[in-house]
């Protein structure tokens, strides 16, 4: 089984999210079970220097897009034992950020899809993969050219195509002239059953239209998105493709996230709380937190925007700040967040502590130190945050939506089951009052101790979500 995955970031090259973790560690699981896996990806300026300087340059060759030809050289890189495919392009990747480039976008994404079926076309026969992986709106014009401009090569019509959905929210819309020009495409690419979205067009729609198979990455979250509420305006694309669509639930990689070996951490434990502690003790320390074992740790590392709920902890903080609580956040996003908390800084000296901007290192530090891991989600494709602090030995509070109600259960005290806790609507009096519930188990030791095992118990890593997209593939190809 061969497989190619088209994506925009992957670790440990270039990360800004979720999607770069998946696309990181879920090759090395299917690697496991047999499969072939090569990841392709824009050489950016922003991948390390050492890792760029050991790869090894392929060829070159000229795409076209629009009325231009232009330059694409291929370099190949082995990492940790996944091969990846960088195309380069100096102009559109060798910039300082990933995203962010307003219309500029789509020349830079379409250049990528089209450099993926240019070297589909150059491949020879036995080297071509059976199935293209693709994932989110950048690469969502891979299935879509695969089935019509690049349909006439016989060598490429048993490629079969799954497309990922990250993030509905993030669609990849741009107007009808720039997409036009990029394309080379006249009017009959923009009807109903092609890609025009609401008098302009939309990537993300072309990858739900022409894949062979969809995928998103939480089953609860399959289903949301086949709602008005959380359909952002695809819910009926969705709902005529429902029999091809399946959610599966990402896991994270358990080598790197393990705190008996993170370097982050700075008592290594595995299940012992008493060592955990101590990581506490060393959290408060580092922060300028009064140094007490009794005093629980809420953890919360995000970006600080309303899809992540900051709309209900800004406005259950003072709440919150009552309680006896030591509030640890890392996240930059809206400026009206960011604002706010810089001020909450001074109101709460030693009860809150705000890191804005992103340290891995210091994210680290928070699972491993804290004793609770607040996601008040408004909406949320699976997260891996919940997933992190479970195997950190930290219990998560969560809002019961996406893959946050496929991985976390409520605790209920009469069965002794649960792994967390949660609420369902979208409140900050639903939130404050999930976190005192949460704090009043946490002065029972024995019970702490009960859903903390429980936690333990369940299987982060990729092998059960492997398994899942390995017969997929395989429906596919028989």
């Amino acid at each position: 089984m061969k497989v190619w995955f088209a994506a925009s970031e992957a670790v440990p090259l270039v990360k800004s999210g979720g999607l770069a973790d998946v696309v990181g560690a879920l090759p090395k699981a299917l690697s496991k079970l047999g499969a072939e896996v090569t990841v392709l990806l824009p050489k950016y300026g922003a991948i390390p220097a050492e890792l760029a300087e050991k790869a090894t340059f392929l060829e070159h060759f000229n795409v076209s897009l629009g009325w231009r030809l232009q330059y694409c050289g291929l370099f190949e890189l082995v990492v940790d034992g996944v091969r990846f495919l960088l195309i380069d392009n100096e102009y559109f990747y060798h910039r300082g950020y990933l995203y962010g480039y307003g219309e500029e976008e789509i020349e830079r994404y379409a250049f990528f899809n089209f450099a993926v079926l240019e070297l589909l076309a150059r491949s020879e026969r036995d080297k071509l993969p059976d199935i293209v992986h693709c994932h989110d709106w950048q690469t969502g014009l891979i299935p879509m050219l695969l089935r019509t401009r690049y349909s006439h090569y016989p060598a490429l019509r048993h490629i079969r195509t799954v497309f990922t959905i990250h993030n509905l929210q993030y669609q990849g819309v741009f107007s009808r002239e720039k997409l036009k020009d990029v394309l080379s495409a006249g009017d009959d690419l923009f009807t109903e059953d092609g890609i025009e979205f609401y008098g302009g067009g939309n990537c993300m729609k072309a990858g739900l239209r022409y894949a062979d198979k969809l995928t998103t990455v939480s089953p609860t979250y399959a289903g949301e998105i086949q709602t008005w509420e959380y359909g952002e305006k695809l819910d009926g694309v969705l709902r005529m493709r429902a029999w091809d669509l399946r959610g599966i639930v990402n896991g994270i990689d358990t080598q790197s996230y393990d705190p008996m070996t993170d370097p982050n951490v700075k008592v290594h434990y595995r299940s012992s709380l008493a060592k955990k502690r101590q990581n506490k003790l060393a959290l408060q320390r580092e922060i300028g937190f009064k140094e007490d074992a009794r005093i629980p740790v809420v953890g919360v590392v995000s970006r600080m925007v309303d899809q992540k709920g900051f709309d209900l902890i800004a406005e259950a903080l003072p709440a919150l700040m009552e309680e006896e609580l030591q509030l640890v956040i890392l996240g930059s996003g809206e400026p009206k967040f960011e604002q706010l908390f810089r001020r909450a800084i001074d109101w709460y000296p030693g009860r809150l502590f705000v890191w804005f901007g992103f340290n891995e290192g210091f994210a680290r530090r928070i699972y491993a130190g804290s004793d609770m891991f607040l996601m008040p989600s408004r909406f949320e494709p699976c997260g891996l945050s919940q997933l992190i602090s479970l195997r950190y030995r930290t219990v998560p509070i969560v809002r019961e939506t996406g893959g946050l109600r496929d991985t976390i259960e409520a605790y209920n005290e009469f069965a002794g089951t649960g792994n967390g806790f949660s609420f369902g609507p979208a409140s900050a009096h639903d939130l404050i009052y999930t976190v005192k519930r949460a704090l009043s188990f946490y002065r029972r030791p024995e019970e702490w101790e009960r859903i903390v095992a429980n936690g333990a118990k369940q299987d982060y890593g990729w092998e059960s979500s492997a398994r899942e997209y390995m017969q997929l593939y395989r429906e596919l190809v028989n």
